[in-house]
């Protein structure tokens, strides 16, 4: 993994990257560098239209996101409003703002009001909430629709490498099965996949 880790190499604007490290050092999560490799690489060959984001956190992610989709339109849901001003304010420096609807609020009530299609989901949010998300993430995706759902092995918790922290042991319970219930899904093929803290990449096969 560090190895790999050691490989990086970001090919995003300078000031994201910059902006990433200082939100890091405040101690706010934002996807990591091998991660978020993975994630641009996932959208170049995907080239979606319609990005729905869950966890805007100060948007750095939206932005990189739509740096490598330069005709999308992004969607984004975040909980905290401190975040999500300071998410607003980036997308206005980068220049992106026109093409962002952000909300603020709890994703599961927002989802269930939301309509349209989407052709990429970036799962970023609350992690004991994805099983709680998917039903409406799948109304709102098109068939062939991308679901990329970060951190889905928690530290090796979730896999058994490490053991698991007792106060932590609801979320690991509640992020197996989200991955039992998208492995065993025939709408989606699921891989699980080693990268970060563990992604979960979904492909939306439509209604069977």
């Amino acid at each position: 993994m560090e190895y790999t880790a050691s490989l990086v190499k970001l090919n995003i604007d300078e000031r994201i990257i910059e902006r990433r490290n200082a939100a890091l050092s405040r101690g706010i999560p934002v996807a990591d560098d091998e991660t978020l490799q993975f994630l641009l690489l996932t959208l170049k060959m995907s080239k979606p239209q319609r990005i729905l984001e869950i966890g805007t956190a100060v948007g750095l992610s939206a932005v990189a996101m739509l740096s490598v989709c330069p005709s999308a339109r992004l969607t984004t849901i975040e909980l905290e409003e401190e975040r999500y001003l300071e998410a607003k304010k980036n997308f206005a420096d980068f220049g992106v703002s026109e093409r962002v609807n952000a909300y603020l609020g709890d994703a599961a009530e927002i989802l269930a009001m939301m309509d349209g299609e989407y052709d990429f989901v970036f799962l970023d949010g609350p992690k004991a909430q994805y099983e709680k998300y998917l039903f409406d993430l799948k109304r709102l995706m098109k068939k062939g629709a991308v679901l990329f759902a970060d951190d889905v092995l928690l530290y090796g918790w979730v896999s058994g490498e490490e053991p698991t922290p007792q106060k932590r042991q609801s979320i690991v319970d509640k992020i197996r099965s989200y991955l039992q219930t998208v492995t065993k899904d025939e709408e989606l093929h699921t891989s699980v996949l080693h990268i970060g803290d563990g992604v979960a990449l979904s492909v939306y096969q439509g209604k069977q």
